[in-house]
């Protein structure tokens, strides 16, 4: 009885140090194999994750060493152990080297090697993590001439499949394009430079890795100096070593919020301009008739929005359930734009629809994903006139708990236009003339349901973020009148919650029926980011829970605590860094921030290219008349859900850079000002300052803060003078002054003015611990 498992463990103990054998030949040989039967060392598991990362799940890495029975558990035990290290990142199922690309990558096409193959970067690569990585993108000639694959060339944007490259001399990366975004006509965005004596002047420019060029007296035009301009590239100028460039057109002062969203759209390659062909479509759609819709025109459904919107999608109307089978209970209904009868798969303003993803939201502008025709007038919810809309009607319980719901393709008329503050005051008692009217019969009543709606929110608990929108007024000239953080309304949260319990019903239901859609999935956060910020609440005094099984409202007792604390801004933001990046897929893992197992985008398809899927998708399963989702298109699923999650990053990477831009032109008539600001990240070159009040971030180099000799604490994420035992720590609160802006990069630079604090006794015994064991870290000579 007692042979067995010393023969099963004998022969484990064998075939790992088989593994282990192999291993070591292979790294003699600098060869990677796969053993089969044991779990290969880490070195070995590490290696198969970055060149496989279509096979990098548990079960498939299993497969492949041909692991069974205890050796799977051991493998699951060596996995969690390589990401509680941070060697890997687990993304949903499958796990990634950190830093590395993933499989499907937005790359822009930027050079050539010396063989004259394409090279491009990623269009997204956090700062921390140093210089992108070079992409050499592959292209058959065979395939090229047979028509078989996209084709790329400089300057393109392009959606790509990304591979571990074999050859250790080149890039890291290989590509395949699937898809040309952008098709760049070889024009570019700088600044024109006067030069001194009318000789022409020079192109700077507005990305980092840009290069300045030549513009002569006979190709300015129109410029001035500090003009942003568009220009087009020409030959090396022999004079100079520069390249040439021709001014094409000046898109106005760099100093103007117009200039500055046009860098964003340029540096992003969004697509801004509709081609004749899709605004052609577009003018030609009539309006949709009652083929196949129920009226609902009788209906008083009401649009509440932001007071400057200038198109509304959905509306919204509640009343008590009169079924005394649900006593106390609601029925809230959402009408949502019906874009699907206008925007048709395969056609002009569908293949423009998808090349955009989504509209991008500037201060000054909005870059539409369907042209003002379809999204400002016949989709949008106009007050008094028939529109046509995807509605669901729901019944809730008074405990908040839906009971049934069902979807209607409808003809409506909303029965007012109403923003979030007009909406509100009625409420609070102090309704306008317009809302006055509302009040009994429309407004009380869709009060009453969200109160009941909120008690299931409440009982849900999802996460709790708060996290304080920043809004940008502008003068008329363009620049920044004013920041300011508007007012968070019952109201806001009313439509919020309708919606999301909308996006819930579509979900259910295609599950349901079994039909293919693009959910919006949120993953878990991953076990090194829980450690990350286990690491930072330690050191303010809060815990958080070991185990990989957390929900959202785990988080939520660390923001209540936090709440009304000087931690309480830095501590949303290091929770909201933990959590992982939301996306779209075909392939469901629920929604960890809202703590929801089914969830889709159905509420705003003249915004969003998934919620356009998802209306096909009910459509088409419901026998909803025409504009259902066809079978190329479920085909496609995962591509479409790949790329779109890819241009939302886009548009979010726009907005950001434009907001830092502004900020940095509103405050560079302020150097020399002194300002409050909180340390939100340390890293070894120095600290980076947001400044709550204006929503933004600049950096202090370690070089000034002062005569110590700083040492840098990942785990406890501070900068610790080596002498005095004075520090900066993640979170702490100082008094900075501003002593440079660049207002292209939105870079700002500031000088600390607050003296460090006295670390704790623990930090400062790591230091002294990490200076004797690690070789490199004592103090250069003449600074200890």
């Amino acid at each position: 009885m007692s042979k067995t498992p010393r023969t099963d463990t004998r022969s484990l103990t064998n075939r790992t140090r088989k593994a282990e054998r192999a291993a070591q030949q292979a790294a003699e040989k600098n060869e990677t194999v796969i053993i089969h039967g044991a779990v290969p060392p880490r070195d070995i598991l590490i290696q198969f994750i970055t060149d496989n990362p279509d096979r990098a799940s548990k079960r498939e890495i299993a497969k492949a060493f041909g692991l069974k029975g205890e050796a799977r558990v051991e493998l699951k035990e060596a996995l969690r152990a390589l990401e509680d290290d941070g060697l890997v990142t687990k993304n949903r199922k499958s796990l990634s080297r950190p830093g590395a690309l993933p499989p499907v990558t937005l790359l822009d096409i930027t050079t050539r090697d010396k063989d004259g193959e394409l090279i491009g970067r990623p269009a997204e690569w956090p700062e921390e993590l140093g210089a992108a990585p070079a992409v050499a993108i592959r292209q058959s000639s065979a395939d090229r001439a047979k028509g078989k694959a996209p084709v790329g060339g400089l300057g393109d944007r392009v959606l790509a499949k990304i591979f571990p490259s074999k050859d250790r001399a080149g890039p890291a990366y290989t590509a395949r394009i699937i898809k040309v975004i952008d098709k760049r006509r070889g024009a570019l965005l700088g600044v024109y430079r006067e030069m001194a004596g009318g000789t022409g002047g020079r192109l700077m420019p507005i990305e980092r890795r840009g290069e300045e060029m030549v513009i002569e007296a006979d190709d300015v035009g129109d410029a001035r100096d500090g003009d942003l301009v568009e220009v087009e590239v020409g030959r090396v100028s022999s004079r100079l070593g520069l390249a040439r460039a021709k001014v094409l057109s000046v898109i106005g002062s760099v100093a103007s919020e117009k200039a500055i969203s046009m860098i964003a759209i340029h540096a992003q390659g969004i697509p801004h301009i509709f081609p004749p062909s899709v605004l052609d479509e577009a003018e030609a759609a009539k309006p949709a008739s009652m083929a196949h819709r129920e009226d609902w025109r009788h209906l008083p459904l009401v649009t509440i929005d932001p007071h400057d919107a200038k198109d509304h999608d959905d509306a919204v109307h509640a009343e008590p359930d009169p079924s005394p089978d649900n006593p106390g209970g609601v029925i809230v209904t959402v009408a949502i734009a019906d874009v699907s009868y206008y925007v048709r798969a395969k056609s002009a303003l569908d293949s423009e629809a998808l090349k955009r993803g989504n509209s991008v939201y500037f201060p000054d502008r909005v870059v539409p994903m369907l042209p003002e025709r379809i999204s400002n007038d016949l989709c949008s919810l106009r007050e008094g006139v028939d529109r046509p809309a995807l509605a669901v009607r729901m019944v809730f319980s008074h405990e908040g708990r839906k009971a049934s719901h069902t979807f209607h393709r409808i003809m409506m008329k909303s029965a007012a236009k109403l923003s979030y503050q007009q909406a509100q005051a009625a409420i609070d008692g102090k309704p306008d003339d317009k809302a006055g009217p509302l009040l009994e019969p429309i407004l009380k009543p869709l009060w009453a349901a969200y109160a009941i709606l909120k008690t299931g929110r409440d009982r849900r608990q999802p996460l709790e973020l708060d996290m304080p929108e920043r809004k940008i007024v502008l003068k008329p000239d363009g620049t920044v009148d004013r920041v300011f953080v508007p007012e968070r309304l019952d109201a806001h949260k009313l439509i919020e919650e309708m919606m999301i319990q909308a996006n819930v019903a579509a979900a259910e239901t295609l599950e349901k029926k079994r039909q293919p859609l693009i959910y919006r999935i949120h993953d878990t956060p991953t076990l090194a980011k829980q450690e990350v910020l286990r690491e930072f609440l330690a050191t303010i005094g809060f815990s958080l829970a070991k185990g990989g099984n957390l929900r959202s409202n785990s988080f939520n007792g660390i923001l209540a605590k936090a709440l009304d604390t000087p931690h309480q801004i830095i501590v949303n933001e290091m929770v909201l860094r933990s959590q992982s990046q939301a996306i779209y897929s075909p392939e469901n893992i629920g929604h960890f921030g809202l703590n929801l197992m089914k969830y889709a985008h159905f509420t705003s398809p003249i915004r969003r290219y998934a919620d356009l899927i998802v209306h096909r998708a009910l459509v088409g399963t419901l026998g909803l008349g025409e504009g259902g989702i066809t079978p190329a298109e479920e085909a496609s699923l995962a591509d479409i859900a790949a790329e779109i999650s890819t241009f939302e990053r886009r548009a979010m990477a726009a907005e950001r850079d434009t907001i830092n831009r502004l900020i940095a032109h509103h405050l560079a008539t302020r150097i020399g000002d002194e300002f409050d600001g909180q340390v939100s990240g340390v890293t070894k070159s120095g600290l980076f300052i947001s400044l709550p009040q204006f929503g933004a971030d600049g950096f202090i180099p370690v070089s000034t803060l002062g005569r110590d000799y700083f040492v840098y604490d990942e785990a406890h994420q501070a900068l610790t003078g080596d002498k005095t035992g004075l520090g900066y720590q993640l979170g702490d609160s100082v008094s900075v002054k501003l002593v440079e802006a660049v207002p292209l990069a939105g870079a700002l630079r500031f000088e600390i003015l607050s003296e460090g604090k006295k670390m704790p006794t623990g930090i400062r015994s790591f230091h002294k611990a990490t200076r004797r064991k690690t070789p490199g870290t004592r103090p250069p000579r003449g600074r200890r």
